[in-house]
């Protein structure tokens, strides 16, 4: 049981810190360190109490169930039509965004191997790789994404102890307060895990106990780490002028910037190859936790079964569409991000608001597991959920 919790954890941390994480310095730039540090916390204490009232009604629900089925259980069929838009505009940003990131790792890493080839063919051979071992399934993404993990959080630490010796303190007084608004939506993303939660709960065979501890460590993970992270990003970088952090929000490929800024200031070489492993497994494990929650989104909602032909479809309408938004629009990055943003501010803090809120009041249900705090906290999530929807639209 301890080696699954330790999986478990490290699907969320997996999954979580990626992309988003990689976004971060980039999206809270003219904020500066400290606006981006309220923001971050602020972010993580409402998407784990959300994650929890996920956790709850999912727990009313049989086994397997995605938030499609629950939403259509427990609000009605105008919320599975909404939840259906939602899940696949999200879960397909999300991998164009990883696609483009990861295609734009690769390539940088391939030129420094002395192989020429286009950007087009290296989104191809990043999605057709990596889909490979999402369709292997669960255990295989589980032991790939432990491997993974336990490289990315020593080379993190690495990172950070190294790039700690070249902070300046003062860079951290940079930045406006009223700058925090356009990061809402990528942080809200940077903490989407709570996608995992129907997926998790099969792993775990219904063990509640277990499930509250794995969101719990899986959740204060990265936050910790993006706390680190926009401290050493913000303090190693000037707030402006050429490979600066202002410099990033400019750049069509954001990810590669940001390491060859990390690199060009440091002059480093141990700190340049930390840099690119740190960002490419990044990319990586966030990308194979989002592909398990496509494919089982898909497989709940088409009815299929993950064998055979079946499989292989659900697979194929996982990977093509996202494939071809980031071979369309290359620098998609941020900006995938940020429209991912507003469906998780539906789908994973309004809807489960809504759920748990028509599900104890009116429908009256009973179950082992209740968040606590009683109404007040979930009207709050549905009023921040609502101020974030309306933010990412009209900002």
């Amino acid at each position: 049981m301890l080696s699954k919790m330790l999986g478990g954890v490290l699907l969320i941390v997996g999954t979580t810190i990626g992309g988003g994480m990689l976004a971060l310095p980039i999206v809270t730039a003219q904020a500066g360190f400290f606006g981006a540090t309220l923001l971050l916390i602020a972010g993580w204490m409402v998407m784990t109490f959300s994650a929890f009232l996920l956790l709850e009604v999912n727990m009313w629900m049989p086994l397997n169930s995605n938030i499609i089925l629950m939403s259509k259980n427990v609000l009605g069929g105008w919320a599975e039509i909404i939840a259906w838009v939602c899940y696949l505009v999200l879960f397909y940003c999300l991998l164009a965004a990883y696609i483009s990131a990861g295609t734009d790792i690769l390539h940088g890493l391939l030129i420094a191997a002395g192989l020429q080839t286009s950007l087009n063919m290296g989104a191809v051979l990043f999605t057709v790789l990596l889909g490979l071992i999402v369709y292997k399934g669960i255990k295989t993404i589980d032991y790939t994404n432990r491997t993974l993990m336990f490289i990315k959080l020593i080379a993190f630490s690495l990172l950070v102890f190294c790039i700690s010796s070249h902070i300046d303190v003062a860079r951290y007084h940079a930045g406006e307060m009223k700058c925090l608004a356009p990061a809402l939506t990528v942080v809200i993303t940077s903490y989407g895990f709570s996608t995992l939660i129907p997926s998790l709960r099969g792993y775990f065979h219904n063990d509640v106990h277990q499930l509250r501890k794995v969101i719990l460590i899986g959740s204060l993970i990265p936050l910790c780490c993006y706390i680190a992270w926009i401290a050493v990003v913000f303090g190693s970088l000037p707030q402006a002028g050429e490979y600066s952090v202002m410099s990033l929000v400019k750049s069509d490929h954001s990810t590669l910037a940001l390491s060859q800024a990390l690199i060009h200031h440091l002059q480093n070489s141990s700190i340049t190859t930390l840099t690119r492993l740190f960002t490419s497994i990044c990319v990586v494990t966030s990308f194979l936790g989002v592909s398990l929650c496509v494919v089982d989104f898909l497989a709940d909602g088409f009815r299929l079964e993950k064998q055979g032909l079946e499989n292989i479809f659900l697979h194929t309408i996982t990977f093509i569409p996202p494939l071809v938004i980031a071979l369309l629009f290359p620098a998609a990055f941020v900006k995938g991000l940020s429209y991912a943003g507003i469906c998780i501010a539906i789908l994973i803090i309004l809807f489960p608001a809504l759920m748990v809120w028509n599900g104890r009041y009116r429908k009256k249900i009973v179950s082992e597991y209740r968040v606590i705090g009683g109404k007040f906290p979930i009207i709050l999530t549905i009023l921040i959920a609502i101020g974030i929807i309306l933010q990412g639209f009209f900002w």
